[in-house]
């Protein structure tokens, strides 16, 4: 079911899935003023969640840029008129008291919390005192990387340096990276178990040998990151003696959690989320699970769809603010309706803002096919070869482009219209030198 903005405002959970372009941040900011704008909540009775620093400097952003222009525009004669369509919709009705509302948010702003996931887990401890168990004389730190190469280069040689020790099948930057990986991500599942003196045995005794002397040494420093904090609010409201009494606490200072870039969610960010307010506060979660790429870092897009499921509310942003019509149908003809690891992540169809296409002379999407050369012996082509044959039919296309035939909103194509996307940095060099 679509989206509408301008619909009875969610109550409950309610899970907004989105797609590239259909304004998931945008959306956040709306949401924010018309809860504010129509009384439902205060600004500091709203927390507007995502997962990085960057991230939410620019939620931020939106949110004042949104709540400024619409406390503006209803300070117009023709509000009721405004190009702006949240504007005009405010107006309809008591137009003043609405503003007024605004003005004071605005006023107030500095109060807003909009934070990270990990923000908002201190900020939570800290406010649940001797219940969230913080420790006094703690260092908080962003990351333990440094520990984990330290605990990784002894393990390495306590297991492989000594008379009659196994011979190592991983070399210790192998050994370093399957460290991080396990200690970032410390709720993962460690296998394959009993594999002995294997690679795949000694990465996963690597990494679980790791897990425990890193904690060893950052409680013996005193040192605590931000997951910490996460599986310690967790554990906290997942008491069930202290549980229930600390998730009332948080749940009294906020009516409203709008959550952004959900489909980043890793399980310990989602059971935080879910045991605070889920089937008691307006919880709102926004996210793409086709864009979720950060599994590397603990994310799970199971997470997402364990909201999906668990919610009172699944509808989609359907209309895509940012491409022409005709690219929006080329790609819905190619993917549309494919199920993408799982069958509730599945393309859905989205519609174009803007009726008309800016490009003329040139297609709206291309896929190109180049032929293979003569295989070597093994049956596949020579890498290197072919990357140069690619780079060097992409420089032929961006000159077709460049001449004048293709216009873009009126004028010719310039060099500053174009993007070159490739996989990896390695082939930057083959596109620049068919470039040249």
């Amino acid at each position: 079911m679509t989206f509408d903005l301008y619909g009875p405002l969610p109550t409950g959970t309610t899970v907004l899935e989105a797609s590239a372009g259909t304004g998931k941040t945008w959306t956040i900011a709306a949401l924010a003023t018309r809860y504010v704008d129509e009384g439902l909540a205060d600004l500091p009775q709203l927390m507007l969640v995502t997962f990085g620093r960057a991230a939410t400097q620019e939620l931020r952003e939106r949110t004042r840029e949104r709540l400024t222009t619409a406390a503006r525009g209803l300070a117009a004669v023709d509000a009721a008129d405004s190009a702006d369509q949240l504007v005009a919709y405010l107006a309809k009705t008591d137009r003043v008291a609405r503003r007024l509302r605004l003005v004071r948010a605005l006023s107030d702003f500095d109060g807003a919390t909009i934070a990270t996931t990990h923000s908002f887990c201190q900020r939570m401890l800290d406010g649940l005192g001797v219940a969230g168990e913080r420790e006094p004389g703690v260092s908080l730190v962003e990351a333990v990387d440094d520990i984990v190469d330290e605990v990784v280069d002894d393990l390495y040689l306590q297991q492989y340096a000594g008379y009659g020790s196994p011979i190592p099948q991983l070399t210790p930057a192998t050994a370093r990276t399957v460290a991080r990986e396990a200690v970032r991500d410390g709720q993962a599942r460690l296998e394959p178990l009993a594999a002995g003196d294997t690679e795949a045995g000694q990465r996963v005794a690597m990494a679980a040998a790791a897990r425990i002397e890193v904690e060893r040494r950052k409680r013996k420093r005193g040192i605590r990151d931000f997951d910490d904090l996460l599986v310690l609010l967790r554990d906290v409201l997942a008491d069930p003696e202290r549980g229930p009494a600390a998730a009332a606490r948080i749940r009294e200072r906020y009516r409203v959690v709008l959550v952004d870039e959900f489909q980043d969610t890793d399980p310990v960010q989602w059971e935080v989320l879910r045991r605070a307010f889920h089937g008691n506060t307006t919880l709102i979660l926004i996210g793409d699970p086709k864009q979720a790429v950060y599994a590397f870092r603990g994310a799970e897009v199971r997470s997402y769809l364990d909201a999906v499921r668990l919610a009172d509310t699944h509808e989609t942003l359907s209309v895509n603010w940012r491409s022409d019509p005709g690219l929006l149908l080329a790609l819905d003809r190619l993917y549309g309706g494919a199920a993408l690891g799982h069958p509730g992540i599945v393309v859905h169809p989205v519609e174009a803002s803007r009726k008309g296409s800016r490009l003329h002379g040139q297609p709206a999407f291309r896929l190109r096919q180049l032929p293979r050369r003569p295989p070597l012996r093994n049956g596949f082509p020579a890498l290197p070869a072919l990357r140069a044959q690619v780079a060097d039919d992409l420089a032929d296309e961006v000159v077709r482009l460049l001449d004048g035939r293709a216009l873009l909103d009126g004028r010719p194509v310039a060099p500053g219209d174009l993007a070159v996307l490739v996989r990896t940095w390695k082939q930057i060099h083959f596109i620049q030198t068919g470039l040249d």
